[in-house]
């Protein structure tokens, strides 16, 4: 039997820690809503809709996906940063998300590392290089000596200054000592088409978006930045296998919670987020994507979070581009 002593005790822990008791008892309590800081139907909200209605059964909640587009994904991001606490909003960001706009925009109007839990890694696009069908560079090495004996005549494409293809090509030129021309695009699909067309000799681009063309000859695929080769192209080497092992770049994804958000209310949707990508029916859709699945806790997710941004940091820094 409890006495007045304890009853006490206890009513003033609930005073002192009110958020912790919410969080522990009666999560989730409403539909969660997931946010994507960008349009519908691109790959990122596809994803993010795959997971979130796996995740239903297991937290017992609808998860419903709102697309927050806008200003390279920082608009629906602030959102979530400023969401309240409490495990109802969560956000399916990105390397551009959680990265990039960190490094290239002077007021993003959030914090990616101090406003966010982790909750989950996804995994990543992986970037594939690819080039013209008729350049003479069968691999990562003889574009390398064919870039060395000529710097700078070679050209590459990228969807961006700053985007993930653009300074994923300016890592590998740095850890190989060459030059090539940068022509950004404003997306894929020019890009893809100038390849295709010849006006582009290069591109490190997402798997995604090269894949189809890939497959029906219409450029040539010749390394993929990554530790592993992609699931959809397994005659396609890493770089590593051809001798360049540290310049692996890729798109990777993540879900986050708000800061503040109670560590029991983290553990309840990262368990159900994890295990969500985890089963079978959904790994197929999402790898179908061309999508590389690598799941990552909440403590481990942090620790490559911090790797990445160092990484992109000192990138960044030195080709000179500045916070816009």
């Amino acid at each position: 039997m409890i006495n007045r002593r304890q009853t006490l005790a206890l009513a003033g822990a609930a005073v002192a820690f009110p958020y912790v008791a919410r969080g522990q008892a009666g999560f989730p309590s409403r539909t969660v809503t997931m946010v994507v800081a960008y349009p519908a139907g691109g790959p990122t909200d596809v994803i993010a809709r795959i997971v979130a209605a796996a995740m239903e059964d297991d937290i017992k909640q609808k998860v419903i996906v709102e697309n927050r587009a806008g200003a390279a994904g920082s608009i629906g991001t602030r959102a979530v940063a400023q969401a309240e606490p409490d495990g109802h909003t969560i956000t399916f960001g990105n390397n551009q998300t959680h990265g990039n706009n960190m490094l290239l925009m002077k007021q993003p109007g959030y914090d990616a590392i101090a406003d966010f839990a982790p909750l989950a890694g996804a995994g990543a696009f992986p970037h594939a290089l690819v080039v013209k069908n008729d350049l003479p560079a069968k691999n990562l090495q003889e574009l390398i000596a064919l870039a060395k004996k000529e710097p700078g005549k070679l050209n590459y494409g990228s969807t961006g200054n700053g985007s993930g293809s653009h300074l994923s090509t300016e890592l590998l030129m740095r850890r190989v000592g060459i030059q090539m021309q940068h022509i950004p695009y404003q997306g894929a699909a020019p890009l893809v088409q100038d390849i295709i067309g010849g006006r582009i000799d290069v591109s490190l681009s997402t798997l995604p978006s090269v894949l189809k063309q890939i497959e029906g000859g219409q450029m040539r695929g010749i390394g993929v930045a990554s530790t592993k080769r992609a699931s959809q192209l397994p005659n396609m080497p890493t770089f590593r296998e051809q001798g360049v092992s540290n310049a692996d770049a890729e798109s990777w994804a993540g879900f986050f919670a708000p800061a503040k958000t109670p560590a029991a209310v983290i553990d309840r949707l990262s368990g159900a987020l994890i295990k969500a990508m985890q089963s079978e029916p959904v790994s197929k859709k999402i790898t179908d994507l061309g999508f590389a699945l690598d799941i990552r806790p909440p403590s481990e997710f942090r620790a490559y979070l911090k790797q990445e941004m160092d990484t992109w940091t000192d990138v960044v820094k030195a080709i000179g581009l500045q916070p816009a």
